[in-house]
């Protein structure tokens, strides 16, 4: 008589553990929670905001929330860039693994699927298409909010110039889109995190950490070239798909350095997982937490070195030169629109010549690098007119060549005052205005 040989059992297919570990997560209270507040709260704030005489001028696009609906979500990406993103991350990413640990349940799941590989790329896409869901309700969200409220107008670009309804929506798309390869790095921090710290609350932490330790040295006055090489660039660089020509090498730099920290986190996250004895139910994460962080140190350092030699970019980025390119064109197409607003001879920037000639804290320093001592004199020219306009502008300029010109004078030019609109009263177009400068030496748009 002969015995017969059982067959190996084999592993249960990846689609299968993906499908449970996509029903674990959305059976959570934690992410339905939070899937009901990014499909509703971003509209009803953008909706109350947008109802308001008194704006958040100092957030990007902020100004013109109560004149067109495509402000609003990008109000809403510039708020969830620096903190909604890294606190989603944490909470889905950084727990998916020490959740396990905390129930003790890792013996039963590796009994069920029979793969480590498998189970880490289940856990793995399972928290990315909850953040791809959460992120999608913070844009439509968002964006129904300020179409409902606001209309759907024209936009005011990054540089001034008026973006069609149709141009600023495939915009507003392409921003959100952007932010998905900062999120994923993030979210690989996470992973790695819930990896290493096993059921200790410190994994959960680490993309909300990093994040906010980028996104100040962001705000430090560093070189370009290290500014492009933390993948929080990239949460800032959607600005210049709202310029014109578009601003799209910073961007993509920026989203190949995101995609390139995401591999560079989630490698070790998977080689310690897979690693990993699941028989010693007392785990409290990997005691190799410093070796897990060489990859991301010796990626920073390379990419330094890279976009330095390729751009090169080791300076701050904010000339003098740049500066009043910058603010002239600006000037240039925000006068067009408040010739329009007050029903005057349309003019072409040709025509304008328009010119800005700027000096910081009074020609006492050079004038380079960021700070709120920039001081910018405009001048222009007038078809059939013999005199030479100006106006004078006072320049904020922050380290990621962001800046704020406040209009000082002369008040009939860039003063305060209301300017009636079919869309109703606003504030005088040249009063105030948000612009950049470009901190790579080139655009190639």
């Amino acid at each position: 008589m002969t015995a017969t040989v059982a067959a190996p059992a084999r592993p249960v297919p990846l689609s299968r553990t993906y499908r449970f570990e996509l029903v674990k997560l959305f059976s959570t209270w934690r992410v339905r929670l939070l899937v009901l507040a990014c499909w509703l709260a971003p509209a009803i704030f953008v909706a109350a905001v947008s109802e308001q005489s008194s704006l958040p001028v100092d957030t990007l696009f902020g100004r013109w929330m109560n004149a067109t609906g495509w402000a609003g979500p990008l109000v809403m990406l510039g708020f969830a860039g620096t903190y909604a993103l890294p606190l989603l991350t944490s909470v889905v990413a950084g727990d998916v693994f020490a959740a396990e640990d905390r129930l003790g349940t890792w013996r039963h799941l590796l009994v069920a699927v029979r793969s480590k590989s498998r189970l880490f790329a289940a856990k793995a896409l399972a928290s990315l298409t909850v953040l791809l869901v959460l992120v999608a309700g913070m844009a439509v969200s968002s964006t129904a909010g300020g179409l409902l409220t606001a209309g759907n107008r024209a936009l005011v670009g990054f540089d001034g110039h008026l973006l069609a309804p149709g141009d600023a929506a495939a915009g507003v798309l392409l921003a959100w889109v952007s932010v998905l390869a900062p999120t994923l790095a993030l979210a690989a921090l996470g992973l790695l995190g819930s990896v290493l710290w096993g059921r200790s609350p410190m994994g959960l932490l680490l993309p909300a950490v990093a994040a906010l330790a980028m996104a100040l040295a962001q705000l430090l006055p560093l070189p370009v070239a290290v500014r492009l090489a933390l993948p929080s660039y990239a949460f800032i660089a959607w600005n210049g798909l709202f310029t014109s020509p578009a601003q799209l090498e910073p961007l993509l730099v920026a989203a190949g350095v995101s995609l390139a920290w995401a591999v560079a986190a989630t490698t070790p996250a998977y080689l310690l997982f897979v690693r990993r004895d699941f028989t010693n139910a007392a785990h409290e994460g990997s005691r190799r937490r410093a070796l897990a962080a060489v990859p991301l140190v010796v990626l920073f350092g390379a990419t330094v070195a890279i976009v330095a030699v390729a751009t090169p970019a080791l300076g701050s980025g904010i000339t003098q030169d740049k500066v009043q390119q910058s603010v002239a064109t600006a000037f240039a197409h925000l006068y067009r629109l408040q010739t329009g607003q007050l029903h005057r001879p349309d003019v072409t920037e040709a025509e304008l010549a328009a010119t800005a000639a700027c000096t910081k804290g009074d020609g006492l320093v050079a004038a380079d690098g960021p700070g709120n001592d920039w001081r910018c004199v405009v001048t222009w020219h007038l078809p059939g007119v013999a005199a030479t306009g100006s106006a004078i502008y006072q320049l904020d300029v922050t380290a990621d060549g962001r800046y704020v010109a406040d209009g000082d004078g002369p008040k009939e030019v860039n003063g305060y005052f209301q300017v009636r609109t079919p869309e109703g009263d606003q504030p005088n177009p040249l009063w105030q205005f948000d612009a950049n400068v470009e901190l790579l030496p080139t655009t190639k748009g």
